[in-house]
């Protein structure tokens, strides 16, 4: 063999055993791996990594452990200083004000309505964050907001006065017009405050009592069904257009399995939740009269008007097909 041949050989066994490197992503989240949004974010890096046979890996970061909120995210993503995140759009409302549509109070009490808001919405967000170097993989909801007492809130009468923990500026006003005195404090912050009486309620999810044991402090949860807001997982725009059309195809099918995954856990993390407050010595009232929910309605109505005249047409056609169901 000459040895033109026997280098060509050569060069054909090194090629031929050339590993092929995987690309690595990473994906924050200021959330626990054990909610819901943590589950969802851990389904979509498993389903990424087995429908691209390793060649796209992604390792979470829960709990913040990159020091990204939510807040942040959405600049490290257009960056490029995280690939992709996990993010809370209750926390994007500054960024652009579309992205308060899924947590205006009353708006969509069901988890159908939930559902048919976001596929109205979704096109929105996804411009958005187009605009802003990032694509918009999937969305999932967190469960619904109720109110946390030591008496259940079936009447406006029950609610008057009521000392409530609010989050938001939609909260806030939402509950003062329902006849509340909204204090709007951090999470962080609640046990401290009811332990001193400073606040005699509690705006949040049954999740998020839960995880804090709420029943060592209050006795009642009272299911108001308040709103179920959005988190999403975003991508930067470069790291995607590395990947080739088989990868990008595997990754889209991917997120649609992740998505459909955290939608399903909405009700049976509810109904858990649920479970774990009734074994704990809690009274859950899951309805609310309907008087009582017309008149709670009525309190949102002022802040979900100015939202949309504040964010435009926008929100103006998403409201018209939403109500056109």
């Amino acid at each position: 063999m000459s040895i033109k041949v026997r280098l060509g050989a050569a060069v054909a066994i090194v090629c031929t055993a050339a590993p092929v490197f995987a690309t690595n992503w990473d994906l924050s989240s200021e959330y626990p791996a054990g909610s819901l949004q943590g589950q969802t974010a851990d389904f979509f890096a498993s389903a990424v990594a087995e429908k691209t046979g390793g060649e796209v890996e992604i390792t979470v970061h829960h709990g913040a452990a990159l020091g990204y909120k939510s807040v942040d995210n959405f600049d490290a993503v257009a960056d490029g200083a995280l690939q992709a995140a996990s993010s809370a759009f209750v926390f994007w409302t500054g960024i652009d004000p579309i992205f308060q549509l899924s947590s205006l109070p009353f708006l969509a009490p069901t988890g159908d309505d939930v559902h048919d808001l976001y596929e109205l919405a979704r096109p929105a967000y996804e411009k958005v964050l187009e605009d802003n170097n990032q694509i918009l993989l999937l969305a999932t909801p967190w469960p619904s907001s109720g109110l946390w007492g030591n008496k259940p809130f079936t009447s406006s009468a029950d609610i008057d006065g009521v000392k409530v923990r609010t989050y938001d500026v939609a909260s806030t006003e939402t509950m003062k017009n329902a006849g509340a005195f909204p204090i709007q404090i951090s999470w962080a912050d609640v046990p401290a405050q009811l332990s001193t009486n400073a606040i005699d309620a509690v705006l949040t999810s049954p999740n998020g009592g839960v995880g804090v044991q709420m029943w060592e402090l209050q006795s009642d949860f009272t299911n108001v069904n308040y709103a179920s807001s959005l988190q999403g997982i975003h991508l930067n725009l470069d790291a995607w257009d590395d990947l080739d059309e088989d990868q990008q195809a595997a990754v889209k099918e991917a997120a649609q399995e992740a998505e459909e995954f955290g939608w399903n856990l909405l009700n049976e993390a509810t109904a858990k939740d649920f479970e774990t407050m009734r074994a704990n010595g809690m009274t859950v009232t899951e309805e609310i009269p309907a008087e009582f929910s017309a008149a709670l309605t009525a309190a949102a109505q002022p802040f979900i008007d100015t939202w949309v005249e504040e964010t435009g047409e926008r929100a103006q056609s998403i409201m018209d097909a939403y109500a056109a169901r």
